[in-house]
């Protein structure tokens, strides 16, 4: 039985990436150089498609290329690659988990900035004022 081959519009519509993302992709090595057909066109692979379903999986999860390199790497049933591939996902969660602390923290500081603006007579506009002076933020120091 003939393994099912497919050309770069129909990997792109099957996993939702752009042809140039899949190109560059397998430029920078994240999938295998396709085989190309009597055309000289593109031909890739069921391994393909799953490999790029796991690139835009990561990608979509907000893992870094290098990150996705790494568990990419980590394919076999070993003790060791299930423990690095953990390790890596609760370094991402904790980066993910201080990003949402920065947000939470601009969240608070613009919702209060905008609820101490007033529009009486003399207005101050509290959102410019703590723009240009961000020792009026009240963390000091929003991230």
């Amino acid at each position: 039985m003939k393994e099912k081959s497919y050309g770069i519009g129909q990997l792109s519509k099957l996993t939702d990436c752009k042809i140039p993302t899949i190109r560059w992709y397998e430029e920078r090595g994240l999938l295998p150089v396709a085989s190309r057909n009597a055309g000289n066109q593109r031909r890739y692979n069921q391994q393909h498609l799953t490999l790029l379903r796991f690139i835009r999986h990561a990608r979509q999860l907000g893992f870094d290329l290098p990150a996705i390199e790494q568990l990419q790497k980590l394919c076999s049933c070993c003790l060791d690659d299930h423990l690095q591939a953990d390790q890596i996902a609760k370094q991402h969660l904790a980066d993910v988990q201080q990003k949402i602390a920065q947000l939470q923290a601009m969240e608070t500081e613009l919702n209060r900035m905008i609820d101490n603006c007033s529009y009486e007579d003399e207005h101050q506009c509290q959102v410019l004022e703590v723009l240009a002076n961000h020792k009026l933020c009240s963390s000091g120091h929003v991230v």
